[in-house]
């Protein structure tokens, strides 16, 4: 638990209410990559919020979901022999995911009405509440318009829509993380150099994890599967072969694992850089303990990333891989809100 700046108990009960919220949705995500990985989202090929939430439960419940499921696109083209026994595996991965995304909902919509009616929230903070709630379901919208793309001919979702899932997921849990350091660490803002230098060093890391959800979203790490070249090349042939030539930086699956490759090197010298000149100023025990979690967790990533792609993408390490992100995310929030507040 973070070390408690604020002595009020009411803020931060809500503070740690959206500290648990933060947790599942980072369950979430992780569960969301198990499911991707797993070839499970497409499993559950229609869209009930309330109904769904009860899953096939008799012999006949489930002849009929595996009906459901026997005219999409990814039955006729992949899984053509599946039976409903090898279905069940697949589609409880799905149905666990939505029904954490269920979960969050209830978790954060009920304190949130019993907060608000007792007090524990100012009026003034409502509308960062309220922004909240909206994300929550259009993040649950957007996953459906995500699936939606792989159930019409082809079996696969469109990069771009797994890309702009996994981004508000992470919007999300930022922001939520962000109102909860807020209230544990009350201390008014400050501004000095180190803190605009961490916010566009966390901005990159954003910029690297968005590229890593393209990188998922169009497979590409199945192919040139060595490191540091790939395979015999520095730069492989073809990565403008899409036209116009912008299009390559998001559907040319070479092109979209050079520029993952390139953002993760410069990532990782900018942490170090950052890493190495940062500890030479006067700093706070707090901003310590954040710099070194940063450069601890890059370099864990990178190594992360790297194995994944030598061991062609095993869903274990890619998993994790997904799940450091998310930790680096964190960690580098949480020292541009230590920046930020001058501690």
């Amino acid at each position: 638990m973070l070390i408690h700046k604020n002595n009020d108990p009411k803020r931060l009960l809500v503070a740690n209410w959206l500290l648990i919220c933060c947790g599942l949705v980072f369950a979430m995500v992780i569960l969301g990559g198990v499911t991707r990985l797993t070839g499970s989202g497409l499993s559950m090929v229609d869209w009930r919020p309330i109904m769904g939430a009860i899953p096939p439960i008799s012999s006949e419940d489930w002849q009929t979901t595996f009906n459901m499921y026997k005219q999409s696109p990814e039955f006729i083209v992949k899984n053509f022999s599946m039976n409903v026994e090898d279905f069940k595996s697949i589609f409880w991965l799905e149905y666990l995911h939505r029904l954490l995304g269920r979960l969050i909902g209830l978790v954060f919509f009920f304190p949130f009405l019993y907060f608000f009616a007792t007090g524990y929230l100012h009026k003034r903070e409502l509308p960062k509440y309220l922004i909240m709630l909206f994300l929550g379901g259009m993040q649950g919208l957007l996953g459906w318009y995500m699936v939606q793309s792989g159930l019409i001919d082809n079996p696969a979702v469109s990069q771009y829509r797994l890309t702009a899932h996994l981004s508000s997921a992470f919007l999300i849990y930022g922001f939520m993380l962000w109102v909860a350091l807020s209230l544990i660490y009350p201390t008014k803002k400050t501004s000095n150099k180190w803190a605009k230098i961490t916010i566009g060093l966390t901005t990159l890391i954003i910029i690297t994890i968005i590229s890593g959800g393209f990188v998922a979203g169009l497979k590409a790490g199945k192919i040139y599967n060595t490191y540091p070249m790939m395979g015999e090349y520095w730069i492989p042939p073809g990565i403008f072969a899409l036209k116009p030539s912008w299009i390559n930086w998001f559907e040319n699956i070479a092109t979209v694992q050079l520029s993952h490759r390139i953002l993760t090197l410069t990532t990782l010298l900018a942490v170090m850089f950052y890493w190495f000149n940062i500890r030479k100023s006067n700093l706070s025990e707090r901003v310590i303990k954040a710099v070194n979690a940063l450069m601890h967790t890059t370099i864990l990533q990178f190594i992360l990333g790297i194995s994944a792609l030598l061991m062609f993408v095993p869903t274990v390490l890619a998993a994790t891989h997904q799940a450091t992100a998310m930790l680096l995310f964190s960690v580098a929030l949480y020292l541009c809100h230590a920046q930020a507040r001058g501690q």
